[in-house]
């Protein structure tokens, strides 16, 4: 059998029609993350930018979005831009791949894009040229081949960890050049974060993936009673945590966790790391814990700001830890007709992530920069979290219940030991504070 080449390999898994907008998908969209620093200061700046546009037959509607986001590491200050079209789609090519909203845009093929991006109300305007360094990858390729579930919907995920970025920047009255690198994807399917139960359309194919899944998971995931279990509504299935890390040996890290209601435990999603750009290894043998997390009062949820990762593929375990280094931007959609849901929260910022790699070779220490985004569906129900306790032999056999719950304002404690000898014990108390 022929070798496939990087270029055959390139070829193959990502075409020109996998860049162009896919007009008959509900929604679908491109972004950039982005690292860089500018010839007058030799600190990153944290960016990212994206278009997002949507389609509805019941009720019919569409629309479209476009959001900007600069963090200046001197004035540890986030600058954000959000601009809605609530009537119109992007508008685009059918013969190349070229999206616009008003004046920003982004077009090219792969390896090479051009990309502008305006920001009117924080009069910043970034215009590069992104040259990928790695070869396009599709979240869950060896599983599904990009595709991903949400609700009774699926969307298809591809992305390029690590591409060169030069360009220029107008920002604080002045104009700077440009020098970094940055991550670039491409979604689309059909799916909404408005009606997760009610996309009928791509339930079949949706099925399907979630087997797919389930078989990869019961094959990688030892299953046994825990010592420890802690379950949030903050961490329902329509969320996700996400990272997306360059490290200072140039490998880089991609981590996708859609949460099944877990605080800590095993990871619903991959673990994918490329030390070349053209090879990937995804590891689903994963662990996740959360070492910090953040309550937001406003919306009555939680979410992390340090997450600890253990993970392990045949004779290769990757361990590190990634956390935030300044305050996140917390992005709300409010939905205006929220039965169950509130709405969508989007926290980003920028962090750093430290650990290490090992394999038959030995132990490679990793170091680097990282943007790290956990994203949640907020309950109506707020912040409510359960901690169930096994007492397992030679201890004695028990069970714990410990639940915090903020819709019932209290405390609700459970206790049954079945050996060496039965105990009991049940109690309430109202919440003193809220997490």
């Amino acid at each position: 059998m022929k070798k496939m080449d990087s270029k055959d390999l390139k070829q193959k898994i990502w075409t020109a029609d996998d860049d162009k907008e896919h007009p008959d998908s509900a929604m679908e969209w491109w972004a950039l993350e982005a690292f860089f620093k500018t010839d007058k200061l030799d600190k990153y700046f944290s960016f990212k930018a994206d278009f997002t546009e949507w389609y509805t037959k019941k009720p019919k509607g569409e629309g479209s979005l476009f959001k900007i986001t600069l963090y200046d590491p001197v004035k540890d200050k986030t600058y954000f831009q959000d601009l809605r079209d609530e009537f119109n789609r992007l508008k685009s090519s059918k013969d190349i791949f070229d999206v616009h909203f008003q004046e920003s845009y982004i077009k090219g093929a792969y390896p090479n894009y051009e990309m502008y991006f305006n920001d009117k109300k924080n009069k910043i305007g970034v215009k590069l040229i992104y040259k990928a360094e790695s070869h396009p990858h599709w979240i869950a390729q060896e599983i599904t081949n990009g595709w991903l579930p949400l609700g009774l919907g699926c969307y298809r995920y591809g992305f390029i960890p690590k591409g060169k970025i030069t360009g220029s920047m107008k920002y604080d009255g002045k104009k700077y050049k440009i020098q970094g690198f940055g991550y670039f994807e491409h979604i689309w399917g059909e799916f909404t974060y408005h009606k997760l139960i009610e996309n009928i359309k791509g339930m079949k194919k949706s099925i399907n993936v979630y087997l797919k899944f389930f078989r990869n998971w019961k094959k990688n995931i030892k299953i046994k009673i825990p010592q420890k279990i802690i379950l949030s509504n903050d961490n329902n299935p329509f969320g996700y945590d996400w990272l997306w890390s360059v490290l200072d040996n140039g490998w880089s890290i991609f981590y996708g966790n859609i949460m099944v209601w877990l605080m800590q435990g095993p990871v619903a999603g991959p673990l994918i790391l490329t030390k070349d750009g053209i090879n990937y290894e995804e590891f689903y043998k994963a662990n996740f814990k959360y070492n910090k997390i953040r309550y937001v009062k406003d919306y009555n949820f939680s979410y992390p700001s340090e997450i600890k990762l253990i993970a392990e593929k045949n004779n290769k375990k990757i361990h590190f830890k990634c956390k935030m280094t300044a305050d996140p931007r917390e992005y709300i959609k409010r939905f205006d007709e929220g039965k169950y849901w509130k709405g969508l929260l989007l926290c980003e910022a920028p962090g750093i992530i430290e650990g290490f790699y090992e394999d038959e070779k030995g132990k490679t220490k990793l170091k680097g920069i990282c943007r790290i985004e956990p994203q949640r569906q907020i309950s109506i129900l707020g912040h409510n979290k359960l901690i169930i306790t096994f007492l397992k032999p030679p201890k004695g056999v028990g069970i714990t219940f410990d639940l915090y719950s903020h819709f019932l304002n209290k405390n609700v404690f459970i206790h049954l030991q079945l050996t060496p000898r039965l105990k009991f014990k049940f109690k309430t108390k109202k919440l003193t504070q809220k997490l």
